[in-house]
């Protein structure tokens, strides 16, 4: 598998759009998984992020399951260190920067590091931000931090740029699994406008005027995921709505 970061950089920088989708593992397994890969092969995201804020399904069965029936890459998007598979293509190795849980800024990090060395998998070094969306998520409740505040542009800019400055390759802004409202657009402007690097938005998005207001924003990658349990077709339409941006 080529360099995934490497492949979100050429595709960024042609000024093309990314879309990833997002399976929990406890929440889509046997026929479910089966299915939601068969619509993979038709959707054809870019990237299928695997992983939740909690989970006791394994990580890496789920993982093998999707190589086997399709070859989109496979990115972890992990909520601890227990989710680290060696099957995946690459990780998010996520860093919660708007919080100030030291656990989920570095601890989870120094638990698992020996291993994804070791691994050789590709790490992806992401400034993870959570941003307040009308519900106390899953995230916020499992990372026991506070989201940033949907009005509060200027904190969030700034925490991006301090994960850039940090090293962060990627930003992430996330409303959360289940969020009532997505991340506002102009805080996704705003953030995407003092930053060099690629910008990731997920959490709320639930319609096709959903995902194109966050790319007309300045999202370089949409990821979909709580939508898709309730209606997995909705899959097809918007990984072809993307690839046409």
């Amino acid at each position: 598998m080529k360099n995934i970061y490497t492949q979100i950089q050429k595709s960024i920088a042609s000024g093309k759009k990314l879309f990833a989708v997002l399976i929990d593992p406890d929440k889509c397994v046997g026929e479910c998984l089966i299915h939601f890969t068969e619509l993979a092969k038709l959707a054809q995201p870019n990237f299928i992020f695997i992983g939740g804020s909690l989970t006791t399904e394994s990580t890496e069965l789920a993982i093998e399951s999707i190589k086997k029936a399709c070859n989109i890459p496979v990115v972890l998007f992990p909520g601890s260190a227990s989710q680290f598979s060696p099957k995946a293509d690459a990780m998010l190795y996520l860093s919660l920067i708007s919080g100030r849980n030291p656990d989920f800024l570095i601890g989870q990090h120094v638990v698992s590091a020996p291993f994804i060395k070791k691994s050789g998998v590709e790490t992806i070094s992401t400034g993870y931000m959570l941003i307040e969306s009308g519900s106390t998520t899953s995230v916020e409740y499992m990372s026991n931090t506070r989201a940033i505040p949907r009005e509060k542009t200027g904190i969030a800019v700034a925490t991006a740029i301090a994960g850039e400055l940090l090293g962060n390759k990627l930003i992430y802004l996330e409303a959360g699994s289940g969020a009532k409202l997505p991340v506002p657009l102009e805080m996704i402007q705003a953030v995407k406008q003092n930053i060099s690097m690629p910008l990731i938005v997920g959490g709320g998005l639930r319609t096709k005027a959903d995902i194109q207001s966050a790319l007309n924003a300045g999202a370089d990658i949409i990821v979909v995921g709580n939508i898709l349990e309730k209606d997995p077709e909705l899959m097809v339409e918007f990984g072809r709505m993307v690839s046409r941006i």
